[in-house]
């Protein structure tokens, strides 16, 4: 049996509508590493963010973490760290927005914000994982894995534009939801971290099954050999991968369900 690079997104993919992992996920995930099979978790979480998961679900797996800026294997050994130019985080740090526009930095040591907001807190309550608040003019420009707006999608829009304008295809610009503007280097996405991944285990895109259901995941799912869609996917993404299976709800735990079925578990 040659074994599978197997892939997920985690907030909308693998974890539930309350952001926690399902029973039967973990169940599903142990019973294939035993079979012989890699897995892989791939977010625009942060690397602290999404070791918690790992740990519930007691298996060796790879991470990648904050849309492809990290990658992390299994043993917590940093294989890969992309960040943005210094001149570009301060250009994007500077840029106008509304006020209730939030503005943050995933940095390798953690997550600055530019004022408390309480409510994003929720997101992570199963994880613990949280913001520190540093302001604008004192967020340090170096080591910054991605900046990430949050807000009225109509501002972001703008935001995206004036970043683009400013650098082109010097930036991965991309959402992880409709209110979530995430910025990266250019080159850095989950498809890059993914190939090089796959390189390392010494198999091929058509060894590798992903699942995802936001924009973030596009390159992901347009390399990975089986690429599944979620139910509640943004509508666009059906559009962007050809071929793809769509399966059902997150809230439904459907990637362990297809698993099973894939698998005959």
């Amino acid at each position: 049996m040659t074994p599978r690079l197997i892939v997920s997104d985690l907030d909308g993919t693998l974890l539930g509508s309350d952001h926690t992992l399902h029973e039967s996920t973990i169940d599903v995930l142990r019973a294939l590493v035993k079979q012989g099979h890699h897995i892989a978790l791939a977010s625009g979480r942060h690397y602290h963010d999404m070791k918690v998961f790992r740990d519930q679900l007691d298996i060796p797996a790879h991470l990648i973490s904050t849309n492809g800026a990290y990658v992390h294997d299994p043993e917590d050994t940093l294989l890969a760290a992309n960040h943005l130019e210094p001149e570009h985080a301060k250009t994007l740090i500077g840029l106008p927005r509304p006020p209730q526009v939030r503005l943050n930095l995933y940095r390798e040591s953690g997550w600055h914000i530019d004022a408390e907001a309480p409510h994003l807190l929720s997101l992570h309550a199963s994880t613990g994982f949280g913001y520190d608040v540093v302001p604008p003019d004192q967020m340090d420009i170096n080591g910054v894995g991605k900046v990430l707006y949050l807000g009225d999608p109509e501002a972001l829009k703008q935001l995206e534009k004036q970043a683009h304008e400013a650098y082109g295809d010097a930036l991965h610009i991309t959402y992880s939801t409709i209110d979530s503007l995430e910025i990266m280097a250019g080159g850095v996405n989950k498809g890059v971290a993914l190939a090089s991944l796959l390189e390392r285990l010494e198999l091929t895109a058509a060894d590798c099954m992903a699942f995802g259901d936001n924009l973030n995941d596009t390159e992901m799912l347009v390399l990975a050999g089986e690429a599944q869609v979620m139910a509640n996917a943004h509508l666009e993404l059906f559009e962007r991968i050809k071929g793809a299976e769509r399966i059902g709800h997150h809230s439904e735990a459907a990637v362990a369900e297809w698993l099973k079925k894939r698998f005959g578990l």
